[in-house]
Protein backbone atom coordinates (compact mmCIF):
# COMPACT_ATOMS: atom_id res chain seq x y z
CA UNK A 1 0.00 0.00 0.00
CA UNK A 2 1.49 3.38 -0.95
CA UNK A 3 2.35 5.98 1.65
CA UNK A 4 -0.35 8.71 1.38
CA UNK A 5 0.80 12.10 2.62
CA UNK A 6 -1.44 14.92 3.78
CA UNK A 7 -0.05 17.08 0.95
CA UNK A 8 -1.02 14.42 -1.63
CA UNK A 9 -4.51 14.17 -0.16
CA UNK A 10 -4.99 17.91 -0.27
CA UNK A 11 -3.53 18.17 -3.78
CA UNK A 12 -5.70 15.41 -5.17
CA UNK A 13 -8.84 16.39 -3.30
CA UNK A 14 -9.25 12.96 -1.77
CA UNK A 15 -8.99 11.11 -5.10
CA UNK A 16 -5.93 9.28 -3.81
CA UNK A 17 -7.92 7.86 -0.91
CA UNK A 18 -10.66 6.47 -3.14
CA UNK A 19 -8.10 5.05 -5.58
CA UNK A 20 -6.24 3.29 -2.78
CA UNK A 21 -9.51 1.95 -1.36
CA UNK A 22 -10.48 0.59 -4.77
CA UNK A 23 -7.25 -1.01 -5.82
CA UNK A 24 -4.37 -2.97 -4.38
CA UNK A 25 -2.07 -1.75 -7.16
CA UNK A 26 -1.62 2.02 -7.32
CA UNK A 27 1.17 3.58 -9.32
CA UNK A 28 1.48 7.32 -9.69
CA UNK A 29 3.92 9.45 -11.62
CA UNK A 30 3.78 13.20 -11.94
CA UNK A 31 1.13 15.41 -10.42
CA UNK A 32 -2.65 15.52 -10.29
CA UNK A 33 -5.23 16.26 -12.98
CA UNK A 34 -5.41 19.95 -12.07
CA UNK A 35 -1.82 20.30 -13.30
CA UNK A 36 -2.74 18.73 -16.66
CA UNK A 37 -5.83 20.52 -18.03
CA UNK A 38 -5.70 18.52 -21.27
CA UNK A 39 -5.67 15.18 -19.39
CA UNK A 40 -7.72 12.28 -20.62
CA UNK A 41 -8.79 9.42 -18.34
CA UNK A 42 -9.16 5.88 -19.65
CA UNK A 43 -11.39 3.74 -17.41
CA UNK A 44 -12.04 0.06 -17.94
CA UNK A 45 -13.80 -2.82 -16.23
CA UNK A 46 -13.65 -6.55 -16.90
CA UNK A 47 -16.02 -9.45 -16.47
CA UNK A 48 -13.75 -12.49 -16.41
CA UNK A 49 -14.80 -15.49 -18.48
CA UNK A 50 -15.45 -18.63 -16.38
CA UNK A 51 -12.20 -20.48 -17.19
CA UNK A 52 -9.93 -17.55 -16.25
CA UNK A 53 -7.46 -18.53 -13.53
CA UNK A 54 -6.38 -16.48 -10.55
CA UNK A 55 -2.86 -16.50 -12.02
CA UNK A 56 -4.16 -14.90 -15.24
CA UNK A 57 -6.04 -12.26 -13.24
CA UNK A 58 -2.90 -11.46 -11.24
CA UNK A 59 -0.85 -11.28 -14.44
CA UNK A 60 -3.35 -8.83 -15.95
CA UNK A 61 -3.05 -6.50 -12.95
CA UNK A 62 0.75 -6.69 -12.98
CA UNK A 63 1.03 -6.21 -16.74
CA UNK A 64 -1.28 -3.18 -16.73
CA UNK A 65 0.54 -1.63 -13.76
CA UNK A 66 3.86 -2.23 -15.56
CA UNK A 67 2.84 0.23 -18.30
CA UNK A 68 3.65 3.04 -15.87
CA UNK A 69 6.96 4.60 -16.89
CA UNK A 70 6.98 2.70 -20.20
CA UNK A 71 4.06 4.29 -22.05
CA UNK A 72 4.74 7.91 -23.10
CA UNK A 73 2.21 10.35 -21.67
CA UNK A 74 0.80 7.91 -19.09
CA UNK A 75 0.65 9.96 -15.88
CA UNK A 76 -1.13 7.60 -13.44
CA UNK A 77 -2.30 4.01 -13.32
CA UNK A 78 -4.75 2.59 -10.78
CA UNK A 79 -5.87 -1.02 -11.20
CA UNK A 80 -7.48 -3.71 -9.06
CA UNK A 81 -10.53 -5.57 -7.85
CA UNK A 82 -13.91 -3.85 -8.05
CA UNK A 83 -15.33 -3.57 -4.54
CA UNK A 84 -18.63 -1.94 -5.55
CA UNK A 85 -21.82 -3.88 -4.78
CA UNK A 86 -23.22 -2.31 -7.98
CA UNK A 87 -20.58 -3.79 -10.29
CA UNK A 88 -23.00 -5.84 -12.43
CA UNK A 89 -20.45 -8.63 -12.80
CA UNK A 90 -17.48 -6.38 -13.53
CA UNK A 91 -15.06 -7.58 -10.88
CA UNK A 92 -11.82 -5.89 -12.01
CA UNK A 93 -10.99 -2.49 -13.42
CA UNK A 94 -8.75 0.48 -13.61
CA UNK A 95 -8.24 4.13 -14.36
CA UNK A 96 -5.35 5.55 -16.32
CA UNK A 97 -4.61 9.25 -16.68
CA UNK A 98 -2.93 10.37 -19.91
CA UNK A 99 -1.30 13.72 -20.56
CA UNK A 100 -3.62 14.40 -23.51
CA UNK A 101 -5.73 12.76 -26.20
CA UNK A 102 -2.69 12.14 -28.41
CA UNK A 103 -1.03 10.16 -25.59
CA UNK A 104 -4.14 8.00 -25.18
CA UNK A 105 -4.35 7.45 -28.94
CA UNK A 106 -0.69 6.43 -28.99
CA UNK A 107 -1.22 4.02 -26.07
CA UNK A 108 -3.96 2.18 -27.95
CA UNK A 109 -1.47 1.31 -30.71
CA UNK A 110 1.59 0.84 -28.46
CA UNK A 111 3.21 -2.62 -28.91
CA UNK A 112 3.14 -3.23 -25.12
CA UNK A 113 -0.62 -2.63 -25.03
CA UNK A 114 -1.18 -4.70 -28.16
CA UNK A 115 0.78 -7.62 -26.62
CA UNK A 116 -1.42 -7.44 -23.51
CA UNK A 117 -4.60 -7.45 -25.58
CA UNK A 118 -3.48 -10.49 -27.53
CA UNK A 119 -3.63 -12.79 -24.50
CA UNK A 120 -6.15 -10.86 -22.36
CA UNK A 121 -9.06 -10.23 -24.75
CA UNK A 122 -10.08 -13.92 -24.96
CA UNK A 123 -10.44 -13.96 -21.14
CA UNK A 124 -12.72 -10.93 -20.66
CA UNK A 125 -15.84 -9.06 -21.54
CA UNK A 126 -14.83 -5.44 -21.09
CA UNK A 127 -16.26 -1.96 -20.99
CA UNK A 128 -14.13 1.12 -21.58
CA UNK A 129 -14.71 4.82 -21.06
CA UNK A 130 -12.47 7.72 -22.05
CA UNK A 131 -13.18 11.13 -20.57
CA UNK A 132 -11.79 14.50 -19.65
CA UNK A 133 -12.27 15.39 -16.01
Amino acid sequence: MPDITRRALMRDGGFAVSAVALSPTVIEQGSGAQDHPESVFHAFAFQWKPDTTDAQKTKAAKDIAAFQGKIPGLLQTHVGANISPRGKGYTFGGIMQFKDQASLDSYVQNPLHQALLQWLVPLIDAIELDLRA
